[in-house]
């Protein structure tokens, strides 16, 4: 069911799909809520599964304050409208979505049962990054949001599905035919001003999953795997061929991952 919700002056949708206990999962950058679909129907039958559609993706308006702090503080109200009384959510968020998930744990520590790092990290962004960042602001004010998404989007996948699966590469891209070039630029600029948040992971006594991809070059397994060590209960999984979008690339096997840790948390 597609809700929306009047927040700051914006209006804001998200979808709920089954009912039970509460779990949200949250899209990244240069995705909306559709990215999730495959995760929504493994799940729907067992879970009240809330997908938002954060600012300016799938129809929601921009907010006042893009921030990760901003953004956080938007699930946390959608999630008090949809989880039961004296019941406690899962948040999950995929790379983008997963930092906004740090920065919900770190405002409220003790309001989750447990949450996830989908393809995300808790680092802050380096100075290489950054300027990679402020070049794809530079290339999406000149050409367009869909032009940056075009050119880019394909670096998300591993090798293994863009050799064997090319058409789930070109059914993504055109997933993003409506993307907001000012959302684009807010959340670029909301990523490189995101503080380093591996306390929030050594500091939380909830259990946390991590999704990690082989060949992902947004989020480097190295990178992902250090700070598998911070909280004190961890769930790892690696996904052998896939790249940064590994609940599409193995579907599957992301779902079953999902499946384990909510039924062991």
């Amino acid at each position: 069911m597609k809700k929306s919700i009047q927040y700051q002056g914006s209006t804001i949708f998200y979808s709920v799909y089954g009912s039970g206990e509460s779990l949200m999962l949250v899209h990244g950058f240069g995705e909306k809520g559709e990215v999730w679909d495959n995760q929504v129907e493994a799940l729907k039958n067992d879970y009240s599964v809330i997908v938002p559609e954060l600012p300016g993706c799938g129809g929601s308006e921009l907010l006042p304050d893009m921030s990760m702090e901003g953004m956080a503080a938007l699930l946390k109200e959608i999630l008090d409208l949809e989880t039961a009384k004296g019941s406690k959510p899962v948040l999950l968020g995929h790379s983008m979505g997963g930092y906004i998930t740090l920065a919900f744990v770190e405002k409220n520590p003790d309001y989750l049962r447990s949450f996830g790092l989908v393809h995300s990290a808790c680092f802050a962004d380096s100075e290489e990054k950054k300027e990679t960042r402020n070049k794809g602001i530079s290339f999406i004010r000149k050409h367009g949001a869909i032009a940056f998404l075009e050119s880019s989007s394909p670096n998300l996948f591993s090798p293994d599905t863009k050799n064997n699966d090319p058409q789930l590469v070109k059914s993504f891209i055109a997933s993003l035919s409506d993307q907001n070039d000012e959302a684009l630029i807010q959340f670029y600029e909301a990523m490189m001003a995101r503080p380093d948040r591996s306390d929030v992971l050594k500091n939380s006594s909830l259990p946390v999953l991590f999704i990690l991809g082989k060949h992902d070059t947004a989020i480097p397994i190295k990178d992902g795997l250090r700070q598998t060590t911070f909280p004190e209960l961890s769930y790892i999984h690696v996904l052998e061929h896939s790249g940064h979008m590994g609940m599409l690339e193995e579907k599957e096997k992301t779902n079953h991952f999902l499946i384990d840790f909510l039924r062991s948390t």
